[in-house]
């Protein structure tokens, strides 16, 4: 869905005959899903883990692309993917994120920079999906990714762990029995914060605001790439999706380099940086005459997103903690959900209105240049930590 939509933008609009803001706004408003469902599956996941609930979003998710298949209007078309998007957003990575930071404290950013490549190794078969579209039809291919979906990532959803201490362990893999009672020591959130308490910290606006700003770009991006390449460079939908790999490839780097560097430097300065990458590197593509300028692009681009998400993770787990993470991701999530919405259609419409995406692409980076300063201005909660 997030890297490989993009392929799917051309055909939709050939066989339908839709303007760029049609086809973007089903997908940007389906994000906004994630306003409504991200505190609930937050709180959920912190009260009863991550395994049930990824495993219906898993479901959902794949029924959603066979469902796609057979769209044949706009009602469906926007109904399919309202079901996509739920199952991906329950299904997906809020409850791994909130499950690795159960696990991991003294490498958390490292874990989480691991975790996340799985989305980057996701977008190097952007290239297939590319050929198998042109050769079979969209409507085969998401067929076939529904099943796909369905058979691979639901025994993956099944091996989730919520928490190490009821298996023994406490996080690092560490074993502190103990030995008079044989238990686990219990873990000591006395120092965590609620969902409430972290709302009423600066902290935890400015981080969520900075995640939001750099969504601009990468909301925008994963929709509007491909048409964007198309007119200006005359891409084939094979040669976007292998632009597509390259970019995933720097953004593999970005996350495991990235991620190890968010457990030595100070991350609110490493924050900063990224999303100066974000915005220069949507600049660069806007303005790209040649695929040296695109490549850049993924260089930039994907370097930043991929080390930015680590580092931004394990940043909030520290301010925070880990006894209601779930949660206070899934109130962030409001924020990114917005963001998420608005870029693409706000850079649809202008693309239908100016007869190009120069105009949408230059206001977004430039806006997401200015989020860096959330990032700048951050620093750790200064209210009293008791539970609540």
């Amino acid at each position: 869905m997030f890297h490989g939509f993009t392929i799917y933008f051309l055909p939709l609009q050939a066989e339908f005959g839709w303007n760029r803001a049609t086809v973007a706004t089903a997908v940007a408003l389906t994000r906004a899903e994630g306003a409504i469902l991200g505190p609930i599956q937050g709180w959920l996941i912190d009260k009863y883990g991550p395994r049930i609930i990824t495993c219906i979003g898993v479901f959902l998710f794949g029924l959603g692309f066979i469902l796609f298949s057979f769209v044949n209007s706009v009602l469906t078309y926007f109904l399919c993917f309202a079901l996509i998007a739920l199952g991906s957003s329950i299904g997906g990575f809020l409850s791994i994120s909130a499950t690795i930071t159960n696990w991991f404290n003294k490498k958390r950013a490292f874990a989480q920079g691991l975790f996340m490549t799985g989305m980057g190794i996701g977008g190097l078969l952007v290239p297939l999906l590319a050929i198998a579209i042109t050769t079979y039809g969209w409507r085969a291919v998401a067929f076939a990714s529904g099943i796909i979906i369905i058979v691979f990532n639901m025994p993956a959803a099944m091996s989730l762990r919520h928490k190490p201490e009821p298996f023994g362990y406490m996080p690092d893999g560490e074993i502190k029995a103990d030995s008079t009672k044989n238990t686990t020591i219990a873990y000591d959130d006395k120092d965590d914060l609620s969902a409430v308490q972290a709302m009423k910290t600066s902290s935890f606006w400015f981080i969520g605001l900075g995640h939001a700003f750099s969504l601009l770009v990468v909301g925008s991006v994963g929709i509007h790439f491909t048409p964007h390449v198309a007119q200006k460079l005359n891409y084939s939908l094979e040669k976007a999706g292998l632009m597509i790999s390259v970019l995933m490839v720097f953004t593999i780097i970005g996350q495991t380099v990235g991620g190890y560097l968010g457990d030595k430097i100070d991350k609110r300065l490493f924050l900063v940086f990224t999303m100066l990458g974000h915005s220069s590197g949507l600049l660069v593509l806007t303005f790209a005459t040649n695929d040296f300028h695109v490549v850049m692009f993924c260089l930039l681009h994907g370097l930043a997103w991929g080390s930015r998400g680590p580092s931004m993770q394990s940043l909030r787990a520290d301010y925070f903690g880990r006894r209601s993470f779930a949660t206070i991701m899934g109130f962030s999530s409001i924020l990114n959900a917005l963001a998420m919405a608005i870029a693409p259609i706000s850079a649809g419409v202008l693309a239908d209105h100016y007869g190009d995406y120069t105009n949408a692409f230059v206001s977004l980076a430039i806006m997401t240049g200015c989020g860096s300063l959330f990032f700048a201005l951050l620093k750790p909660p200064k209210i009293k930590k008791t539970t609540v």
